[in-house]
């Protein structure tokens, strides 16, 4: 069963559910809102063997993940559902778990792990990035998909971008990048100042469109699917690439981001998790309907600490 609530920036929980009935035990009421270390209901986020968490959890039958309304990965569609890959792994590997039930909240990219570590919802599903700087703030997963990099830009690519490279060859490019998101570190790295940061990939996208912007960097699975859904954009998407940083292959994965101190989940997570990504049949009976392929499977080598390390020369 899956819900779907929505915050409104952040500061307070709108208590809406769409199509579903309340879960039982949910700890989304407007009288647990979290302060400090604690969680919804004034239960601490995690005991000292790191079991509070999934305890709690498969008490009340429900998890409350975080979605960032970007597509393919997750979104609420217009009927109210959530959908999108992450949300099809996830509606498998939690019921495995022993946590039947999921709700979903949609906020801003930036505000995802911050909303986490404030208690607000219990994991986030966005298939965000493994980078050294948010595992310092929060736990990853093992890896689920792996990425590549591309550029929207208006049809017929008047500027000729093909790549990072490009746009600083060119020198006259307004990038568009999504704040917080791995594309906005590579500009940082590269010295591209000319930068446009939305908040989501709508917002990338009608960046474009408009003609306020000549770029929109994002990884290309949600490039490609955003254009192919919305042919009157007048926009195209470039050939992927993989972002190259010193010389150094920018290798991509997302996964699920979790408190550091719910260890317990965690674990349980990965266990669950290990047998989809163990199997490209099982993963793509997930993700493909989402157009992913098995390019996007992550090989069974790649660590999540390898990717939280930045040192990423030996995967090149």
């Amino acid at each position: 069963m899956t819900q779907r609530l929505k915050f409104a920036g952040l500061a307070a929980v709108a208590a809406l559910t769409l199509g579903m009935t309340a879960a039982c035990g949910s700890d989304s009421g407007s009288g647990g809102e979290t302060t400090g270390g604690e969680t919804n209901g004034g239960e601490t986020s995690g005991d000292a063997g790191g079991s509070g968490t999934l305890d709690r959890l498969r008490d009340e039958g429900t998890i409350k993940l975080a979605i960032a309304d970007e597509r393919p990965y997750s979104w609420v569609g217009d009927d109210g559902t959530p959908q999108g890959a992450t949300i099809a792994m996830h509606e498998k590997i939690f019921p495995e778990v022993g946590i039947p039930n999921i709700e979903v909240v949609e906020v801003d990219w930036n505000s995802l792990i911050p909303g986490l570590n404030a208690g607000r919802f219990d994991a986030v599903s966005a298939g965000m990035s493994i980078l050294p700087d948010r595992c310092a703030q929060a736990a990853f997963s093992d890896p689920e998909i792996m990425y590549t990099t591309a550029l929207m830009v208006p049809e017929g690519n008047p500027k000729g971008l093909s790549d990072l490279h490009s746009v600083v060859d060119a020198g006259d490019v307004k990038l568009a990048v999504l704040a917080g998101g791995i594309e906005s570190g590579y500009a940082d790295d590269l010295g591209i100042g000319n930068t446009m940061k939305v908040d989501n990939a709508q917002d990338g996208m009608d960046a474009v469109s408009n003609g306020r912007a000549d770029a929109f960097a994002m990884t290309a699975i949600s490039l490609n699917w955003m254009a192919t859904n919305s042919p009157d954009a007048g926009v195209e998407v470039t050939p992927a690439f993989v972002a190259v940083i010193d010389d150094v292959k920018q290798i991509g994965a997302g996964s699920t981001v979790f408190r550091k101190e719910d260890t317990a989940l965690l674990a349980a997570y990965n266990e669950a998790l290990s047998g989809i990504t163990s199997d490209v049949d099982t993963y793509l009976g997930l993700v493909g309907d989402y157009g992913f392929t098995a390019e996007n499977l992550p090989p069974a080598d790649l660590t999540t600490e390898q990717l939280c390390s930045g040192d990423l020369s030996d995967l090149s």
